[in-house]
C-alpha cells in the first residue's frame, strides 16, 4: 500500500523557506497531509509555532530539523554523470525526527542547544561571502541579507539580495554561477560529522534520515552500506529531485539493508515553483 499523507520535509522564515510556519501549515493542509514535519536548516525555532498551526488545523506534527553536515563520502564522478549532475554538494544534509519531543522538554532545550554554534557559524560565514561578491563587483550590505532572514541565514537569502540588486535574474542563477558549491563567491560552513550528528540526536531520543541523496554523487548501494554502518536510521529515498527509478533502487537498497525510508518535498517556497505535499510513499517502511 501507497499513502500520500506525508510531507516530512519542509521549510520556513525560521531558515530559507519563504513563508511563515503557519503558511507552511495551511499549504500542507490544502495538500491532504496528515503528517507534517518542519525541518528548518539547523534551527528547531519554529516547532511551537508549527505545533499551535497544526493542532488548530488538525494535522499531525512531528518536530524535526536538518543538520548540515560534513560529507559522508568523497563524490563518484561516474555517478554523478549517470544522474546529470555538474559536482556534488560540498556538505551533506541529515534530517532528524523526535516524534515524542516537544519544545520545551529538557532533550528539546539540550538538542537547541548544540544546534546553536551552527547557527551562529552562519553569520561570519555570511558577511565572508558577502565580501567575496563585492570584490566580484557585486557589493551588498550584510544587513540587506540579514532582513530576508527570519531566523537561521543562509544562501538564499543572499541569492535573493542579488536578485534584488539586479546582479542575477534568478536565485537560480546565482547558485548556479556565484555561491554554490565550490564556486567563486562560495565560503565552506564550519559542520559536525555524519557520525557525530547521528549520535546527538539519538541521545536526544531522535531518529535520522540522509536528505536528498541525489546530491551526493554516491552509488545507491555504496550510499545504504555508509548509512548502515554509521547508525542512519533511513534514507529521503522519496524526495521532490528524485525520478522515479532513483526512487526505486533507493528504496530497494533499504530494503537490502534493513533502512527505513522518508519522504519529502524539500518545500522552500512557491516562486520556487514548489508545492508541499503530492509524495507518494510506501506505508510501513517509514521512518515515524
Amino acid at each position: 500500500m501507497w499513502t500520500q499523507h506525508y510531507d516530512l520535509h519542509s521549510h520556513s522564515t525560521n531558515s530559507d523557506g519563504e513563508h511563515s510556519v503557519e503558511f507552511v501549515a495551511q499549504l500542507m493542509k490544502n495538500s491532504e497531509v496528515k503528517y507534517w514535519s518542519l525541518t528548518d536548516h539547523d534551527t528547531i525555532a519554529g516547532w511551537k509555532n508549527a505545533y499551535q498551526s497544526a493542532n488548530d488545523l488538525g494535522i499531525n506534527f512531528i518536530p524535526g530539523v536538518e543538520i548540515t553536515c560534513e560529507r559522508g563520502l568523497e563524490p563518484d564522478e561516474l555517478e554523478l554523470k549517470q544522474r546529470g549532475r555538474e559536482r556534488a554538494s560540498k556538505s551533506w544534509h541529515l534530517l532528524a525526527y523526535f516524534p515524542e519531543l516537544k519544545p520545551d522538554d529538557e532533550q528539546a532545550i539540550r538538542f537547541a542547544q548544540w544546534l546553536k554554534p551552527l547557527q551562529d557559524n552562519r553569520i561570519p560565514r555570511m558577511k565572508q561571502m558577502v565580501e567575496k561578491l563585492a570584490e566580484l563587483g557585486m557589493p551588498i550590505d550584510f544587513s540587506e541579507v540579514a532582513d530576508k532572514a527570519g531566523g537561521s541565514i543562509g544562501r538564499p537569502h543572499l541569492a535573493q539580495a542579488m536578485v534584488d540588486k539586479g546582479y542575477v535574474e534568478t536565485k537560480f542563477e546565482a547558485f548556479e554561477k556565484w555561491i554554490g558549491d565550490g564556486l567563486p563567491a562560495h565560503v565552506a560552513q564550519p559542520k559536525p560529522s555524519i557520525a557525530e550528528a547521528v549520535s546527538v540526536v539519538r541521545e536526544c531520543g531522535g531518529v535520522t534520515s540522509l536528505a536528498h541523496p541525489l546530491y551526493y554523487g554516491i552509488p545507491p548501494k555504496q550510499l545504504g552500506q555508509y548509512c548502515k554502518s554509521v547508525g542512519i536510521d533511513s534514507i529521503e529515498a522519496f524526495h521532490r529531485s528524485h525520478e522515479d527509478m532513483y526512487r526505486f533502487e533507493l528504496w530497494q537498497i533499504c530494503t537490502q539493508q534493513g533502512l527505513k525510508v522518508s519522504c519529502g518535498s524539500d518545500f522552500h517556497g512557491q516562486t520556487y515553483g514548489q508545492s508541499p505535499g503530492k509524495m507518494a510513499t510506501p506505508v510501513g517502511q517509514l521512518c515515524v
